[in-house]
């Protein structure tokens, strides 16, 4: 009987476990996950849950009796210390040995922290990537209490809205010289930083920590430019980094992540790696894509091909957010754009990302028909005239059918 082994229990390693089970796959599988919990939904940790909307049986991607009903071993405050390629074999931290013929790494990415020098770990200084990392700052959210929160990306921002939602007075900083520049053009940076401040976020731009301040606990923080706050607790919120060692340490490749192929193969032919450790090649170059649906994609083509199916990743990138009433969603991967056109006005506006004549990705807030037309167009690499996007008179259907 064949066994398979999956290191990672996030959504990469719970859509790889049931995707196995629903294509027929009869063998041993085995499922490692450093958390006590099972497999959840990380996205609702810094929206619902942290506002209290959200309990903990809703954020199970499965009940816990469905991997035993499905006669999958789930074990759980576990972490594999080592793989072992050519005896195909991985060893655990509490001394067991799980041999494999397929394995797939899901370990997913860890967030980046501030370093103890300028007051990285004094408590109060939280980060939002696991479920232990919100249940510790929830009794924090206390209406009146300041927060600073260190990171303008859209985990930051998730989490300035929930604590002004909340009553918390909260200071949102930002090195770059605006929020979100990594990730959107500067017309969406624009609308999220009129949102925040309407709804009383101090947004502080192009402005870095220089340390956070407190004996033991973090009572302040001072800015690169001189200002001194007085804050309660502080959210860190500046990106994350793949999950690499455990591949790295086996001898795999990595480049921009766990190296991959179109499918989803490492270096080693016998293990596969899926989700925001794993990067995939995109247009010549490995590209790893932060998002629940490219680790369900990517996992579930991994577990066809685990099975001795050939089947080839075309990675199809969308997004949300959800800050105060806005959705936020994105189709596409913006890299490379030279324009943005401006489709509508007020709350309910799209961005449209060219490079030249082609369409590469669209910000839809609060606009979910602009956000499935332009979805659509892109995965049929379809590009409307930009004149006929900006041109709120012609409607979707026109332009979906103009591409």
């Amino acid at each position: 009987m064949a066994r398979f082994v999956i290191i990672g229990a996030g959504q990469a390693g719970a859509t790889l476990v049931e995707t196995l089970r629903k294509r027929g796959f009869d063998g041993e599988i085995t499922m490692i996950g450093e958390e006590p919990v099972p497999p959840y939904q990380r996205p609702p940790l810094s929206k619902g849950y942290l506002l209290g909307d959200m309990d903990l049986e809703r954020l199970f991607l499965r009940p816990a009796a469905w991997y035993a009903d499905h006669n999958v071993t789930l074990h759980t405050s576990v972490r594999a210390s080592k793989i072992d390629p050519k005896a195909q074999m991985v060893m655990l931290n509490n001394g067991k040995t799980l041999r494999y013929d397929k394995l797939a790494l899901a370990t997913g990415a860890e967030p980046h922290r501030l370093p103890a020098r300028i007051g990285g770990e004094l408590a109060g200084v939280y980060s939002v990537r696991s479920l232990a990392d919100v249940d510790a700052m929830k009794s924090e959210f206390t209406p009146g209490r300041r927060v600073l929160v260190i990171g303008g990306g859209y985990i930051g921002l998730e989490a300035a809205a929930v604590a002004a939602k909340l009553g918390l007075k909260a200071t949102l900083v930002e090195m770059a010289d605006r929020i979100l520049q990594r990730v959107a053009a500067r017309e969406t940076s624009d609308y999220f930083r009129q949102l925040h401040g309407g709804h009383g976020v101090e947004l502080v731009e192009g402005v870095g920590v220089d340390a956070l301040l407190g004996e033991g606990q973090i009572t302040g923080a001072r800015l690169t430019d001189g200002r001194e706050l007085a804050v309660d607790f502080a959210i860190v919120g500046v990106g994350v980094a793949p999950r690499t060692a455990l591949a790295e340490a086996a001898g795999l490749e990595i480049e921009n992540g766990i190296k991959t192929d179109a499918m989803a193969r490492t270096s080693d032919s016998h293990i596969y790696a899926a989700g925001d450790c794993a990067s995939t090649p995109v247009s010549g170059a490995q590209v790893r894509i932060e998002s629940v649906g490219n680790a369900i994609d990517q996992a579930q083509i991994a577990a066809a091909n685990m099975m001795g199916e050939a089947e080839a990743y075309t990675p199809k990138p969308w997004f949300w957010s959800d800050q105060f009433d806005v959705k936020l969603q994105i189709a596409g991967l913006n890299t490379g754009y030279d324009s943005v056109v401006v489709r509508g006005e007020g709350a309910s506006v799209s961005h449209w990302y060219y490079k030249g004549n082609t369409l590469l990705a669209v910000d839809a807030m609060n606009d979910p028909r602009a956000y499935m037309v332009g979805k659509r167009l892109i995965e049929a690499g379809k590009s409307p005239a930009a004149e006929m996007v900006a041109d709120t008179s012609v409607d979707l259907k026109a332009i979906m059918a103009s591409g």
